[in-house]
C-alpha cells in the first residue's frame, strides 16, 4: 500500500492510491491540470445552478419591488444622487452610479444583472476562498455562503447594496491574501471591489474593514508603500458619503428610538441567540422565511453549525495567521454589534452613539454586520465537512483485503456522497429561498400612466418650470395592486426624474422613528394645514404634487383644490403649485462634495485600467506560451 499523499492539505480527505506506471500516466500528460480545471468547471456550474434556483422568476419582464428594493426604467442623475440635498446620503453614490449605468443598460436589465452577480459572486467567491482544497469542499462553502437566512432576509427587505459587499467579501479575502504574499497586481482589483461595495455606507464599512485590515495586519511580504497606498485609497473611497454627511447643515444623527426598533430579533424557535448564530434575526418580521419555524429546518441548520465548529480548527491549516485573525476578529465584532442591544447596557451605549455621533445610525440595524461572521461560518463548515468525509471514509466497512488495498474508488464514492450531501444541507434547511424567495421577488410592471406623468414633468422642467415634487400620500412605503400588494419604498421619487422631497420618518412595529431630513419634516407640517399648505410648500421649494390613487394612505383635505391640475388619470395624478417657488438652501456645500466624487471616480478608473492592463498582459503571455 502506498504512503498517504503528504502534499495535500490536512483538511482534504485523503484517498490512498497506487502510483501509476509511467506508461499509464506520462509525467507531461497534464492530468493534474485537467483535474483542477474540471474542478473549476464543476464549482462554476454549481454556483450557476444556485443562482438560477434563487432568481428564476427574474427571467420574466418587470422590476423587482420589495421593501427598500426599488428599480425604475430610467433613473435621472440629480444633485441628490451625489448627496447635495437635505436628505441623509444613504444611497450615495449608488443613485449616481445607477443613473449613469442605466444610460447604457435599461433599469430592468441592470437590476437583474446586479442581483445575479450578487448570488453568483457570493457563491463562487466563497468556493474559491479556501486555497488547496478539493472540489467538494468548495461546493459546501459556496452553498453555505450563498444559501442562508441572511441572504434571504436581506434580499426580501431590499438591501441589495449591502449584499453587493457581502458578495465581495470572499473575493477581498482572496485578494488581501495575495497582497500579503507580495502581489502588487492584487491591489487594483481589491480597490475596485471596495469601490463597488462602497456605493452605500454599510457596504463600504463591510468591505473596507476586511480589505483594509488584511493589508495593515502585521507580517506579509508586501511593502510599506503598498500598505500606505491601499489604506489611503480604501479610506478615500468612503468620501462620497462621508463628506456630505459631515458637512450637512443639520446634524447627521438619528432618533435613539431606532435602536430598539431595528434591534436583532428572534425569527425562529431557537430564540435570539440561536437566530443570530444561524444567520437570521432581522428586525422586520415580514422578511423572515417561513421555513425558519420548521423542526426539520432547525435540525439541518444545527448540522451546519456543528460542521462549522468541527472545521474551525481546520481553518488554521488553510488560512494564514493574519487572515484568520482578521476574519475571526471581524466576525466577533459583527456578532457583538448584532447582539449589542441585548447585552447589559448595550442599548444605552447604542442610543448614545446613534443620537450623538454623526453617522452612528449605521449601526442601529446591527444584524447586517453578520456578513463577516457568515463568511467565517461558510469556510469553517466546508472544512468541517471535509474533515467528516475523511474520518468516515477512513472507517468505511468492508472486507479485510479491501481495507488493506485502500479501495480508492469505493472511498472516493463515499467521500463524494458526504460532500454532496453537505452542499445540499443549506438548500434543504431553507427551501423557501428558491424561486425568488418563494415568490416574494416576482417582477412587476409600472402602469403606463406613470410614464405619461414622467414625460409631462420632464417637458415642463425642460421648459423652465421650477420646484421639486412631493408625492402623496406623504409616507415612505406603499402597496400597489400592480406590484402584488407587497410593501415597497415609494418608487415615484426615482421614477419621475426630478428632485423629490421624501418623508424619512419610518413606521416600525407600531412606532414611528423620526427622520433626519429637516425639510421633509417641514413639508409634513405644512401638509397638516391644508389652507396654507400650498404657500408653505412653495416656500420650501416644492412646485409639484403627485398623487398615487391606488395605494392606501391619507390625503390632506382641501389641498388639491388649491392646486392647478396638470394631468389626471386616476392612477398617478399631477398638480402644479401656483405662485413663486422658493429654494431650499440647507444642503451640504457643493465643492467638497464634488471633489469627493472626483477622488472616488479617479480611484475607480485607475484601478479598472490596471486590472484591464494586467489581464491583457496575462492573456498575451498565455498566447506566447501556447505558440512556443
Amino acid at each position: 500500500m502506498s504512503a498517504p499523499q503528504r502534499d495535500l492539505p490536512a483538511t482534504s480527505y485523503t484517498i490512498p492510491a497506487q502510483r501509476p506506471a509511467p506508461a499509464d500516466l506520462p509525467p507531461d500528460s497534464g492530468a493534474r491540470h485537467r483535474k483542477a480545471h474540471r474542478g473549476d468547471w464543476i464549482l462554476l456550474t454549481w454556483c450557476v445552478l444556485l443562482a438560477a434556483a434563487v432568481l428564476g422568476p427574474l427571467a420574466r419582464p418587470g422590476f423587482v419591488l420589495s421593501y427598500d428594493m426599488v428599480a425604475v426604467p430610467d433613473q435621472a442623475l440629480l444633485p441628490s444622487s451625489a448627496g447635495l440635498s437635505s436628505a441623509m446620503p444613504r444611497a450615495v453614490p449608488l443613485d449616481a452610479a445607477v443613473a449613469l449605468a442605466d444610460d447604457l443598460l435599461t433599469g430592468q436589465v441592470l437590476q437583474k444583472l446586479a442581483l445575479a452577480a450578487i448570488v453568483l459572486g457570493a457563491a463562487l467567491g466563497a468556493g474559491l476562498a479556501l486555497p488547496k482544497v478539493r472540489t467538494g469542499t468548495r461546493l459546501v462553502a459556496a452553498s453555505v455562503y450563498s444559501w442562508n437566512a441572511y441572504v434571504f432576509e436581506r434580499l426580501v427587505v431590499g438591501h441589495w447594496p449591502t449584499l453587493i459587499a457581502y458578495a465581495a467579501l470572499p473575493w477581498l479575502l482572496i485578494l488581501g491574501r495575495r497582497v500579503r504574499q507580495g502581489s502588487t497586481t492584487a491591489v487594483a482589483p481589491g480597490l475596485l471591489l471596495v469601490a463597488v461595495a462602497s456605493l452605500t455606507p454599510t457596504g463600504g464599512l463591510l468591505a473596507a474593514a476586511l480589505f483594509g485590515a488584511l493589508v495593515l495586519a502585521p507580517g506579509g511580504r508586501h511593502s510599506r508603500l503598498t500598505r500606505t497606498i491601499s489604506t489611503m485609497a480604501v479610506l478615500a473611497l468612503q468620501a462620497p458619503w462621508v463628506v456630505p454627511s459631515v458637512l450637512r447643515p443639520d446634524p447627521a444623527v438619528s432618533d435613539p428610538a431606532g435602536v430598539a426598533a431595528f434591534a436583532a430579533a428572534s425569527d425562529s424557535p431557537l430564540g435570539l441567540v440561536g437566530s443570530v448564530l444561524t444567520l437570521g434575526g432581522i428586525w422586520n418580521e415580514g422578511a423572515v422565511p417561513g421555513s425558519r419555524s420548521l423542526p426539520s429546518a432547525l435540525a439541518l441548520t444545527a448540522v451546519l453549525l456543528v460542521l462549522a465548529v468541527v472545521g474551525a480548527t481546520e481553518l488554521r491549516r488553510h488560512l494564514g495567521r493574519a487572515e484568520l485573525a482578521v476574519l475571526g476578529g471581524l466576525a466577533g465584532a459583527g456578532l457583538v454589534v448584532a447582539f449589542s442591544s441585548a447585552l447589559p447596557g448595550g442599548d444605552t451605549v447604542l442610543e448614545w452613539l446613534v443620537s450623538e455621533v454623526p453617522g452612528g445610525g449605521l449601526i442601529r440595524d446591527g444584524q447586517k454586520f453578520l456578513a463577516w461572521y457568515a463568511l467565517l461560518v461558510a469556510l469553517a463548515a466546508a472544512a468541517g465537512a471535509a474533515r467528516l468525509a475523511r474520518a468516515v471514509t477512513n472507517r468505511t466497512p468492508g472486507s479485510a483485503p479491501t481495507r488493506r488495498a485502500g479501495d480508492p474508488s469505493s472511498r472516493a464514492g463515499y467521500a463524494a456522497g458526504i460532500m454532496l450531501a453537505a452542499a445540499l444541507v443549506p438548500v434543504a434547511a431553507l427551501p423557501d429561498l428558491a424561486w425568488g424567495a418563494a415568490g416574494r421577488l416576482e417582477p412587476s410592471r409600472y402602469p403606463a400612466e406613470w410614464s405619461d406623468v414622467r414625460a409631462t414633468l420632464r417637458t415642463a422642467t425642460a421648459g423652465g418650470a421650477e420646484g421639486h415634487v412631493v408625492v402623496l400620500p406623504y409616507q415612505p412605503f406603499r402597496r400597489f395592486p400592480w406590484a402584488g400588494d407587497r410593501t415597497v419604498l415609494d418608487p415615484a421619487p426615482r421614477f419621475l426624474g426630478i428632485e423629490a422631497v421624501v418623508p424619512d420618518a419610518l413606521p416600525v412595529g407600531g412606532a414611528v422613528i423620526a427622520g433626519e431630513d429637516r425639510r421633509a419634516e417641514e413639508v409634513a407640517a405644512a401638509l397638516e394645514d391644508p389652507d396654507a399648505a400650498a404657500a408653505r410648500l412653495a416656500a420650501l421649494g416644492v412646485g409639484w404634487v403627485a398623487v398615487e390613487r391606488d395605494t392606501p394612505g391619507d390625503l390632506p383635505g382641501g389641498l388639491l383644490e388649491s392646486l392647478e391640475s396638470v394631468e389626471t388619470n386616476g392612477t398617478l395624478d399631477l398638480y402644479r403649485i401656483p405662485g413663486e417657488i422658493g429654494t431650499w438652501t440647507r444642503i451640504p456645500p457643493a465643492p467638497p462634495v464634488i471633489v469627493a466624487h472626483i477622488v472616488f471616480s479617479v480611484i475607480l478608473v485607475v484601478a479598472s485600467a490596471d486590472v484591464a492592463r494586467n489581464a491583457f498582459l496575462r492573456r498575451r503571455r498565455s498566447l506566447r506560451s501556447q505558440v512556443s
